[in-house]
C-alpha cells in the first residue's frame, strides 16, 4: 500500500501483528524477548468454527479418560471374628455363672452344704439317740461302749481322744477314742481291710497332714468306705467319689461339739480296746486300764 505525500510516494513499512498490544514506548513486553514467535492463532475449521491451537481439522480426537471403577467392599460375614466373639461370650458367661455359684455356696451354712451331699445321713435329725449319751451313762465313760451304728458317729466315749492331726492308722483303733475325736470336730475316714491298696493310698492322701482328720480300717463295714463326723455318716463304693471332698469340706471342724478343742495330744496307739488310764480333756477315768497302756504324762508345769 502506498501513501502519496508532498515529497513523493513513500511505502509504509509492513508491521507484523503479534496479537498483543505493544506497550508504550515500543519496548517489548517484560519477560518476553523481542522477536519471540507469537502463539499460534486458532484456525477455522471446515464448518467455519475455530479449531483449538495445536489441532487441525484432520487430527485425531483427544483420548478420553476412562471412569475409575468403584472399589467393591465385600458384604460377606467374617466367621472367624464372629467365632472369637462367641467364644469370649461363652467364657465370660461361664466366669460370671461360676462366680454367682461360688457366692451362693459361700453364703450357705455348713449344715446346708452337708444336707446337699447325696447319700449323707444326718443322725442328729433322723435318730438323735445315735449321738446322745447311752442310757444311764455320761458322755465320758471308761471301758468298751456299745454303739447303734458301725462305725459310730457319736454317743458315750472314752475320756481320751485318738490323735487326729492327719494321722493315718494302718490297723483298727478303739471306737471310744475315735468318737471323742469326732466330738472335737474331726472327720474319721474308715475303710474295709480288703479295699485295694491303691484306693487306700488315695484316701490317705486326703487325710495325711491335715488337722482334724484321721483314718483307719474297720471290720464289718457294709460298704468299702465310710466317712464319719459327729452325727453324720456317708458310705461309698470308691475312693474316686467326689463326695469325699464335699463331706470333708462341709463337716471338718464345723460338726464339733467342743469348738476349740484340740486334735493333738491324743492316743496314737492302735487296738480296739480303749485305754482308760490316759488323761483326756476331763479328769482321768478310774484305774484299771488294759496292760501296756501308754504312761501317764506328768501334769502341765510339773
Amino acid at each position: 500500500m502506498s501513501i502519496s505525500t508532498s515529497g513523493g510516494e513513500q511505502r509504509r513499512p509492513s508491521v507484523v501483528s503479534t496479537g498483543k498490544k505493544a506497550p508504550a514506548g515500543g519496548k517489548p513486553a517484560e519477560g518476553k524477548a523481542a522477536g519471540t514467535k507469537p502463539a499460534a492463532t486458532p484456525s477455522k475449521g471446515p464448518s467455519g468454527g475455530r479449531v483449538p491451537a495445536g489441532r487441525t481439522g484432520g487430527g485425531k480426537k483427544p483420548q478420553q479418560r476412562r471412569p475409575i471403577a468403584p472399589v467393591k467392599v465385600s458384604g460377606g460375614r467374617s466367621w472367624g471374628n464372629i467365632g472369637i466373639f462367641v467364644a469370649v461370650g461363652v467364657i465370660a458367661a461361664g466366669i460370671i455363672g461360676y462366680g454367682a455359684y461360688a457366692v451362693i455356696q459361700n453364703g450357705k451354712g455348713w449344715e446346708d452344704k452337708a444336707a446337699a451331699i447325696d447319700g449323707i445321713v444326718n443322725f442328729r435329725k433322723s435318730d438323735p439317740s445315735v449321738v446322745d449319751p447311752l442310757p444311764g451313762k455320761q458322755s465320758h465313760e471308761p471301758g468298751p461302749q456299745t454303739y447303734k451304728v458301725n462305725p459310730p458317729v457319736g454317743s458315750t466315749h472314752n475320756n481320751a481322744w485318738q490323735n487326729c492331726m492327719g494321722d493315718v492308722y494302718d490297723a483298727p483303733i478303739a471306737n471310744e477314742h475315735a468318737v471323742h475325736s469326732l466330738e472335737h470336730g474331726a472327720v474319721w475316714v474308715t475303710y474295709r481291710p480288703d479295699l485295694p491298696p491303691a484306693q487306700v493310698e488315695q484316701l490317705a492322701s486326703k487325710v495325711r497332714g491335715n488337722e482334724f482328720m484321721l483314718m483307719s480300717p474297720v471290720e464289718g463295714l457294709d460298704k468299702p468306705i465310710s466317712l464319719q463326723a459327729w452325727g453324720y455318716q456317708l458310705k461309698l463304693d470308691s475312693a474316686d467319689d467326689g463326695r469325699i471332698g464335699e463331706f470333708i469340706g462341709a463337716l471338718r471342724q464345723n460338726a464339733s461339739m467342743e469348738p476349740g478343742a484340740p486334735c493333738s495330744g491324743g492316743i496314737t496307739a492302735t487296738g480296739t480296746t480303749p485305754r482308760d488310764n490316759v488323761p483326756g480333756d476331763q479328769p482321768a477315768a478310774p484305774p484299771g486300764g488294759v496292760p501296756g497302756d501308754q504312761p501317764v504324762p506328768p501334769p502341765p508345769g510339773s
